[in-house]
């Protein structure tokens, strides 16, 4: 699989991660078959900016809940800010109720 592939796959699946919702590097590596891979996710996220249609790589955090991909957006807050207005709440720069809010590709999507 090349990395353009890897990448539109890692794409498809953020793109159905609901507002107000979140999930996990390593979850979305899971759910494409390629577990271990959570920091190929990481770079996919780190290249979505300019995709068409819009990634809400926002959406998505490591494993702890902690927006550890914050560094890569226009802003030092903007992260925070786009999961505040989906009524996410974040506090030291982890997600409150992360268990609650997390979106598990590999149950929400099961066949």
């Amino acid at each position: 699989m090349t990395k353009d592939n890897f990448f539109d796959r890692v794409y498809e699946v953020a793109r159905l991660i609901p507002a107000g919702r979140v999930t996990s590097y390593g979850a979305i590596a899971e759910y494409l078959g390629t577990k271990g891979s959570a920091r190929m996710v990481g770079y996919a996220m780190n290249a979505s900016a300019n995709s068409h249609p819009k990634v809400p790589a926002h959406r998505v955090v490591n494993r702890f809940g902690m927006l550890s991909g914050k560094g890569h957006f226009a802003g030092p807050n903007l992260m925070e800010e786009m999961l505040k207005s989906e009524g996410i709440r974040v506090i030291d720069n982890i997600i409150e109720n992360f268990e609650k809010l997390f979106w598990d590709p590999n149950k929400e999507l099961a066949l």
